[in-house]
């Protein structure tokens, strides 16, 4: 018996940077789905099952991959709302930014972010990071052994 694989939700406004991520995600040939919401309000309407989500299987992502400089809600008040919910606290977060600000990187791990990491220029060193991520995160990682999910690969907007 398989393990079902987990869905990444992937927060980012910017369509340049999702558009990126998703086609260095597809490349590393995960099977997982890739959720997409584009700001924080989505992200958290579908981790939390409301609003147009309210309908969908209760079922955490294998991660979060969560940009920080958004429209609505940015990425450190999802971040705290994410580890503030005994509910889904639980759920890896890693903050994926272009922001070299030390006190974003700081608030970031006080809010409790499992990762860091900065969207390299380059493409090259983006694909990889972003491939990286991908495999330890949805592949090498043990999750909490929370709500599940199988399904189809594919890319979803939250």
């Amino acid at each position: 018996m398989t393990t079902p694989l987990k869905k990444i939700l992937l927060v980012e406004d910017n369509p340049k940077d999702l558009e990126l991520t998703l086609v260095a995600l597809e490349r590393c040939q995960l099977a997982n789905e890739v959720i997409t919401a584009r700001d924080g309000v989505e992200a958290l309407d579908w981790l939390l099952c409301r609003g147009a989500h309210a309908q969908r299987p209760a079922e955490d992502p294998a991660v979060v991959l969560l940009d920080l400089k958004m429209p609505r809600m940015d990425g450190l008040e999802v971040l705290e709302r994410i580890k503030g919910d005994p509910a889904t606290r639980h759920i890896p977060v890693v903050m994926l930014t272009a922001s070299r600000e030390e006190s974003d990187l700081v608030r970031s791990y006080d809010l409790g972010v499992n990762a860091f990491v900065v969207k390299p220029v380059d493409f090259k060193a983006f694909f990889q990071a972003i491939r990286d991520l991908g495999m330890f995160w949805a592949i090498l990682n043990e999750p909490h052994p929370g709500r599940l999910h199988s399904g189809p690969m594919k890319v979803t907007e939250a």
